[in-house]
């Protein structure tokens, strides 16, 4: 399909009650090509009372979804997950013209996407409970898993069909109903798969999204109504701070997926080959901008020339262009702000005594990109050790024991994820161990896994998406006790 074909495919107005509708003020929002900085089309802008609407909608269907037969409901994923499977390259472009990355980095994200549909798929039959006798054998303890309700779930830009799909499969798993909210930059993703969802047979009012341009306005009034249940958000710690707080009006449910400033450990005794290839997937996938991208890399001293050499020879190699393009490397960041943001952060490091291996700028001309840099030589107190970059640049910063590389590695607010190479099973054990962070990458560069509970520590957030785990954020456990 042409880039035309597929923009022309996609729903654009809001999925309320199963009906897809213009928003109650018919106003519309622009989502732009961030590699060319023009407009690719427009969608429902949606608002407060939209919202309402959607919530509504899953309020009414919450009941009888909630009993809706477990297998069905992971048929209805499973069908979802052969769709997508057919339609991956449609869908892999998609992501490309509203996100900017490659081709090659949509697709697999398409695939990484699908396996949480497969993935809940299995879980929903699964869900269980337990009968067991009272210590002192006069009661008979039963536990029941049941749904938690309507949620709300908010998606971010730069993930925007894998953070839609690792929230809605466990929610339609579990039997809970709900309202999407995507981000603003990103919406195709979503209204894509919102329509291959109806496709597979989700009742209506099952999945509700809304498109919008001020989040905040139009989700505010729905923490205030009794029939949110519960809420899920994937973004930056500062935002998430602010809706955890407002959740906390009503106690409601509340899983956190914030943000990270990923260490990424290399000690002397190390592949180093191996770290180099880790290096490059763990800061360069989406072009950086990744919560569990490597923020901060912490290399032995007799190491550290060579590793930030060599890393600075690769990503100086990468080839920067539309994503659409078959010799692209890497997109766009996604919008001016960020690029700025990025360059604000090269900056203040370099202000301060930090060397430039490469890149250290925007690109000239349309689109939002900036070249892969590499630093050395990196001051203590530059804002870019402690701030998300999420962008591609690589600060290297050496070190001599290992207790100093765990303290480092550490020293900040933040614990999502953590990359340590090492070739001892005993270091390894022990850093592991000592990190605080809620994920480990061990000799590789890259943790997300569909069947692996995926979360942080500290301020990264809290709940975890995937795994096991993933649909306990969206059942609540009854206990019946029973004489007997």
């Amino acid at each position: 399909m042409t880039e035309a074909e597929v923009l022309d495919a996609v729903p654009k107005d809001l999925l309320i009650a199963g009906e897809w509708r213009a928003s109650e003020t018919a106003a519309r929002l622009a989502v732009e090509d961030p590699a060319t900085g023009e407009t690719l089309c427009e969608v429902a802008d949606g608002s407060a009372a939209d919202a309402a609407a959607a919530l509504d909608a899953a309020a009414a269907a919450q009941a009888e979804w909630a009993v809706h037969a477990p297998r069905e409901r992971g048929e209805i994923l499973r069908r979802a997950f052969e769709l997508i499977a057919q339609r991956t390259d449609q869908l892999a472009l998609l992501m490309t013209l509203e996100m900017g990355k490659s081709l090659a980095e949509s697709r697999a994200e398409i695939t990484y996407a699908n396996e949480f549909m497969r993935w809940f798929s299995e879980e929903a039959v699964r869900i269980d409970g337990r009968y067991a006798t009272s210590p002192n054998g006069a009661n008979r303890l039963i536990t029941m898993r049941q749904p938690v309700g309507p949620c709300l779930l908010i998606t971010p830009w730069n993930f925007p069909l894998a953070m839609g799909t690792r929230k809605v499969a466990p929610a339609v798993a579990a039997g809970c109903t709900m309202v999407v909210k995507p981000a603003k930059q990103t919406p195709l993703s979503m209204l894509a798969f919102a329509a291959i969802m109806q496709e597979a047979g989700l009742p209506a009012g099952v999945l509700n999204v809304v498109t919008t341009s001020h989040a905040g306005q139009v989700t505010d009034p729905l923490f205030d109504d009794s029939r949110l249940r519960k809420l899920s958000f994937t973004g930056s710690t500062e935002i998430g701070r602010q809706l955890a707080a407002r959740a906390m009006d009503r106690v409601l449910r509340v899983s956190m997926e914030l943000g990270g400033n990923a260490p990424f450990l290399v000690f002397e005794d190390a592949d180093l080959d191996a770290a180099i290839e880790g290096a490059m997937l763990a800061k360069l996938r989406n072009m950086g901008e990744a919560c569990t991208s490597a923020n901060r890399f912490h290399v032995a001293a007799p190491l550290a020339d060579e590793f930030a050499s060599r890393l600075a020879e690769r990503m100086g190699g990468l080839r920067l262009g539309r994503g659409t393009e078959p010799d692209t490397d890497l997109g766009p960041l996604i919008d001016q702000v960020q690029r700025a943001k990025v360059d604000e952060l090269v900056a203040d490091a370099t202000a301060r005594g930090a060397k430039v291996l490469t890149g250290g700028e925007p690109l000239d001309g349309p689109g939002y990109f900036y070249r892969p840099t590499v630093l050395s030589e990196i001051a203590s107190d530059s804002r870019l050790l402690t701030e998300e970059i999420f962008g591609p640049v690589a600060p290297v910063i050496a070190f001599e024991t290992e207790e100093e590389a765990l303290a480092a590695a550490n020293e900040t607010e933040y614990g999502l994820v953590a990359y340590l190479f090492t070739r001892d099973l005993n270091r390894a054990l022990r850093v592991a161990e000592g990190l605080e962070t809620g994920m480990v990458g061990l000799n590789q560069g890259i943790v997300s896994n569909a069947a692996a509970p995926f979360g942080g520590i500290k301020q990264s957030g809290f709940g975890r998406e995937g795994g096991h785990e993933g649909i306990n954020e969206y059942l609540s456990t009854k206990y019946v006790a029973l004489p007997l």
